[in-house]
């Protein structure tokens, strides 16, 4: 994989090709980033630079013999370590078992979960582990020699998952073999142990930009431009995220969007019953995507009335649209109450609430705070 397959993070990228090249590479380094923002992908990325023949100022060249082996995980110097379950009763959970399924994985879904991991190999509710053994085995095979005759790289997917075993690395982390690197690709930083963190460079992943997500969609030929920015602004700077999102957002979101505005500004009674009733048809996934949809409108537009000067990084008719809101004399409390609102609505359809109730009684509740009346009880 190359950096250049990997969504966003330009800073880091550049940031640890920099210091590679420099000569002042940690010999542990520790990539903690949220699910979605590409801990995984940025390490095999980094292997594989690390590995090439002839790397760039700013990536692998992706054609050399090291670049292919590492491309399909297959290199006899990159070793990799994740979460397992054991394979069967009386086994240790280790991760030679289940590379092959974990290199199909990777290429199927380089950006999962460890969720999406331990489906994948059919754990159902057995939790993955990184265990005594698989560590002890780590420490075995990084004190052998190259295969190959250069670096041994050691990618350890999700420290969190090594608990207390962890201290069996610790004088590994702290004085590996000559030309050895560990990678450690984390989520939750307070979860690894502490022993484990102050023997290690941690390296932050930031959440990504709904422009880097758009870009990643429509390049990859999985969105349009529309529909990907969209998916963007409802990620929450997760790519996993903006994946999952693509399965229940196929369509446009936003001409039924003005549409509802439209009835709600209006009092329109028979559009809102028609909004109601179409969008009760939806699956629950859709319908919560369109409300966090308009909570995302709604935001653009408060930071549109409070920072005019910098347009928001919508399509032009959403930003347009967010612009015309923060334009009309409704107080920021009501735009606080409207979003308080929706998000409550979200929270009962995620628990099942009749949908078609639900989305009327929410466009009457919006129809009173744009009026400025108040609701009884």
């Amino acid at each position: 994989m190359q950096f250049s397959s990997v969504v966003g993070q330009a800073a880091a990228k550049q940031g640890l090709i920099n210091m590679y090249r420099s000569g002042h590479f940690p010999h542990a380094l520790l990539l903690t980033g949220n699910e979605g923002t590409g801990g995984l992908p940025f390490a095999l990325a980094l292997a594989q630079y690390i590995f090439c023949h002839a790397p760039t100022d700013t990536d692998s060249c992706g054609q050399c013999a090291n670049c292919n082996k590492v491309g399909k995980l297959e290199h006899a110097d990159l070793h990799l370590s994740f979460p397992t379950i054991p394979p069967k009763s009386g086994t240790k959970a280790m991760s030679r078992y289940y590379l092959s399924d974990f290199r199909e994985f990777v290429v199927q879904t380089p950006y999962g979960s460890t969720y999406d991991w331990l489906q994948f190999i059919n754990a159902e509710n057995k939790q993955g582990n990184l265990t005594a053994e698989e560590c002890r085995e780590m420490i075995d095979t990084l004190n052998l020699k190259s295969y190959e005759g250069g670096k041994k790289v050691q990618i350890i997917w999700r420290p969190e998952y090594l608990g207390k075993e962890g201290n069996i690395l610790l004088k590994l982390i702290e004085e590996p073999p000559a030309d050895t690197l560990l990678i450690l690709v984390a989520e939750q930083h307070e979860d690894i142990l502490p022993t484990i963190l102050s023997r290690t460079q941690d390296v932050r992943l930031i959440p990504l930009s709904a422009q880097d997500i758009a870009a990643a969609l429509v390049q990859r030929g999985q969105a349009d431009e529309r529909n990907a920015m969209q998916i963007g602004h409802l990620a929450n700077g997760s790519y996993t995220e903006a994946l999952r999102l693509l399965q229940h957002t196929q369509n446009d979101l936003f001409p039924d969007v003005r549409n509802w505005f439209n009835a709600l500004f209006t009092n329109n009674g028979i559009a809102i019953a028609k909004f109601a009733e179409d969008w009760s048809k939806a699956g629950r996934e859709q319908q919560k995507n369109f409300l966090h949809y308009v909570v995302s409108l709604l935001e653009h537009a408060i930071r549109s009335r409070y920072l005019p000067q910098q347009p928001p990084a919508l399509p032009q008719e959403e930003a347009l649209f967010a612009q015309k809101l923060a334009a009309m004399k409704i107080s920021f409390e009501v735009l606080g109450q409207m979003t308080e609102a929706i998000s409550k609505t979200i929270y009962y359809i995620e628990r099942n609430a009749h949908s078609k109730t639900q989305l009327h009684s929410l466009s009457v509740k919006l129809v009173y705070m744009i009026q400025g009346r108040k609701q009884s009880a």
